[in-house]
């Protein structure tokens, strides 16, 4: 049994000055990466990236964002990566919310996990209310002890975000 962090969309075009950027994204990312720097119970660290190539209606509900092969689309520089084993791509063909949506190197995420005896989950990133809550959801219903690491997350829109984590709590997933 073995614990892991889900880093979900810590993306240059979700922070500030990116084409759909959430206030306090550039804050998230300095604070998992000082999360990361400092002692810490995490066997293993994985992140999400929206990626896409060509997601079909998804650009006409949202501005264009994290297109393939942009910098936008790139981890945001105070992101630390070294520590990240694997990358999830999601969205390239069209909209993923869920990081269980991704795949690296041919694996989705839930397995990737369960092959490193993975149990427990903590979620953070972009945006509490969209991705983060979607991953989440997801890892519980695939059986994950899940924990979204609020102080870690940044939201759209606080409304959404108390929505959220209704909904996260209602699914099981705990937040702190």
């Amino acid at each position: 049994m073995s614990r892991a962090l889900i880093i979900v969309d810590v993306q240059n075009d979700f922070c500030e000055g990116g084409s759909l950027a959430v206030t306090g994204g550039e804050q998230v990312a300095r604070d998992i990466s000082a999360t990361l720097a400092g002692p810490n119970d995490y066997d293993h660290v994985v992140a999400t990236k929206d990626y896409h190539v060509d997601p079909g209606a998804h650009f006409e509900e949202w501005p264009a964002h994290c297109v393939a092969g942009t910098f936008g689309a790139e981890f945001h520089p105070e992101l630390e990566t070294e520590k990240v084993e694997a990358v999830f791509l999601k969205g390239q063909e069209a909209a993923a919310y869920s990081g269980f949506e991704g795949v690296a190197n041919g694996i989705g995420l839930a397995a990737w996990l369960r092959m490193r005896n993975v149990t427990e989950v903590d979620v953070v990133g972009i945006a509490t209310d969209y991705c983060v809550r979607a991953t989440a959801l997801d890892a519980v219903r695939e059986g994950f002890d899940t924990t979204v690491l609020l102080g870690l997350t940044a939201a759209v829109a606080s409304e959404s975000r108390e929505t959220a984590l209704a909904d996260l709590s209602a699914a099981g997933a705990h937040v702190s």
